[in-house]
């Protein structure tokens, strides 16, 4: 079988080889429809089962609410986070990545983007129905969304860090969960406290910028923790 240059699928530079690879993992991710589906599906009925499980009041939900909608899209991100380079590493893709003159990081943060546009986004356009559906005031879903926007790259973003360490171990699953679900909480605290101190009248700018940081700090350092994480996992099989 005559080999595929590199370069040949990726385009010799590194807006090609970045939009090649964001096409190629949205047109796989949307044949793959039942793995789309999943974290969607997961999200809407951990939600639903909540207030069977817990209470139906009102009052509770409203209270409750945002702390469901959050744990629910942490856990939906959680699901797909072990697929995100391991198919590369089974094929031998991956060690393809390494050997390629654009650099790791880069290609790692398509990778993420594109996770994030197929679980990510989906979770943000479905909250307000789910919000409603918890008795949220219509000013707090907003402030929810917005969290939600800020909050689920940064997610992502970390749990590229524990795919790309767990990458060519046998049940990875269970121990990426175990690796990045304490990363996760500064996340969890200052998105749920935002909500909260917007239903108490209180201003929420603090909040954000908090979480805003925290996105541009994972932007920034979680690719390249990323990239040098996958050529360890690389080298050591």
């Amino acid at each position: 079988m005559t080999p595929v240059r590199t370069d040949q699928v990726l385009g010799p530079g590194l807006a090609a080889a970045c939009a090649a690879m964001l096409r190629r993992d949205l047109l796989l991710a949307f044949r793959q429809r039942q793995d789309l589906a999943n974290p969607l599906a997961f999200f809407v009925i951990v939600i639903s089962l909540f207030p069977l499980g817990v209470s139906p009041e009102a009052s509770f939900l409203r209270e409750a609410g945002v702390g469901i909608l959050w744990v629910a899209a942490l856990l939906a991100t959680l699901l797909g986070l072990d697929q995100l380079f391991r198919n590369d590493f089974e094929d031998g893709s991956l060690e393809q990545w390494l050997l390629l003159p654009q650099p790791t990081y880069l290609l790692v943060l398509v990778r993420v983007l594109a996770y994030w546009l197929v679980t990510g986004v989906p979770l943000i356009l479905l909250s307000p129905v789910l919000g409603v559906m918890l008795q949220m005031p219509g000013n707090l879903i907003g402030i929810l969304c917005l969290t939600l926007l800020l909050g689920t790259p940064v997610l992502s973003l970390i749990g590229a860090i524990g795919a790309a360490l767990t990458v060519g171990l046998r049940g990875g699953g269970v121990l990426l969960s175990l690796l990045v679900l304490p990363l996760y909480i500064p996340v969890l605290i200052f998105a749920t406290g935002t909500v909260v101190a917007a239903g108490n009248g209180l201003p929420v700018g603090a909040h954000l910028s908090i979480l805003g940081a925290i996105l541009a700090l994972a932007f920034v350092l979680a690719p390249i923790a990323a990239a040098t994480a996958l050529r360890i996992s690389v080298a050591n099989t």
